[in-house]
């Protein structure tokens, strides 16, 4: 019998890996429990399915629909005094299952883990064909941070680009009504007793959590909307529009995150790419005068990477005539800009980039947007 592998297993094994993601409004929706309910069906259809890791927080439900799925060990990691437990990437990529259980996309793992975000880890995973099936609550999507910022008056630190939820292949909302998901809280299914008062005056009162449902009611629309818009343009079913551009034009300042979250939300929306624009004068040192804005810029520079756009540094002694090259060379459609901290008098006495950009660059939509810090956790 010939060891050369058949059509069929060359095929198999080019098929890229498949990401499915559960979104949930909030923590108690249902996401884990969904999830491994789903993994027993592909079990029982055979497929070699594990767990790599599931965060229960205790919840006896979502316990028992582990039942007879294959666990991965987790691997212990020495920080400071402690040993904390991740989960063991080399594990499950030594094991190579068909398809593998990965919880809590938007945790941030253990310094001394091979990757910094466990959505890298996922990433890994598909990129070595394995598939994978995760959960994440849409507060934690990075586009959305502000808009979560100013509902909840809190800040979510741990964030996924939202590159990750355009790379799946399957987007699952699990949903429930708001008063059902505060009953949930009530009955000690979702936070310990003494965390329940404060979380239903705070992140699971009626209007926060109508805002975060409408939220992933809306982006799993519009993530599908967008699969199946590609679908009928690769399948020729229909004619594919002039691809719209976007630009963010990035500062050294506080709140340039602002900037680059809107411009990753207009580019999502558009189905198109997306350019993160920095322009260097002359008179810059590459930060030597100033440190830390230097460090602001590369922090920018990686989220927006992140998010999905391409980088672009400009050389230019006037940023205004940079960035109006710029848009006209790319056919720019939409840019993004920061609210100006200069005082009216000085804009009218040295002019602005805004003011030159509007003025030379026609049909273009410009959207500006309000630099404040975002709100910080009490």
């Amino acid at each position: 019998m010939s060891d050369q592998p058949t059509e069929l297993q060359i095929e198999r094994q080019h098929e890229p890996a498949r990401l499915r993601i559960y979104i949930g409004a909030a923590p108690g929706v249902g996401k884990t429990y969904h999830m491994l309910s789903d993994a027993h069906l592909l079990k029982q259809q055979g497929v070699d399915i594990v767990i790599g890791l599931i965060e229960s927080h205790g919840r006896a439900e979502t316990e028992a629909q582990i039942r007879d799925l294959e666990i991965i060990p987790l691997q212990s990691i020495g920080y400071r005094t402690v040993k904390l437990k991740e989960m063991d990437l080399e594990a499950i990529l030594a094991r190579r299952p068909n398809t593998v259980v990965v919880d809590e996309l938007a945790h941030t793992n253990v310094p001394g883990s091979k990757n910094r975000k466990r959505y890298e880890d996922v990433i890994e995973l598909l990129d070595a064909s394995i598939n994978v099936m995760t959960a994440v609550n849409i507060q934690h999507l990075e586009t959305l941070n502000d808009a979560v910022a100013r509902s909840a008056n809190t800040t979510i630190r741990e964030t996924v680009p939202d590159s990750v939820l355009k790379r799946a292949d399957e987007v699952v909302n699990v949903d429930v009504t708001v008063d059902e998901l505060r009953t949930r809280l009530k009955q000690g299914k979702i936070y310990a007793a003494e965390k329940v008062e404060q979380s239903l005056a705070n992140f699971f009162r009626k209007g926060n959590l109508n805002m975060l449902r409408e939220l992933a009611l809306r982006t799993t629309a519009e993530t599908v909307g967008s699969q199946a818009a590609q679908y009928r343009r690769i399948q020729g079913l229909e004619q594919a529009p002039m691809p719209e551009k976007v630009m963010v034009c990035l500062s050294t300042r506080t709140g340039t995150e602002r900037l680059i979250r809107v411009g990753s939300r207009i580019a999502g929306r558009l189905a198109t790419n997306w350019y993160a624009v920095y322009v260097v004068r002359p008179d810059e040192d590459k930060g030597h005068g100033n440190p830390e804005a230097f460090e602001r810029l590369q922090e920018f520079q990686r989220m927006a990477r992140d998010l999905g756009a391409q980088n672009i540094t400009l050389h230019d002694k006037n940023v205004a005539d940079a960035l109006i090259r710029f848009a006209q060379q790319e056919n720019i459609s939409h840019v993004v800009f920061g609210q100006s901290a200069r005082s009216r008098w000085d804009i009218l006495l040295r002019g602005s980039v805004l003011n030159r950009f509007l003025a030379e660059v026609r049909d273009v939509t410009v959207q500006v947007v309000p630099m404040q810090k975002p709100v910080r956790k009490n």
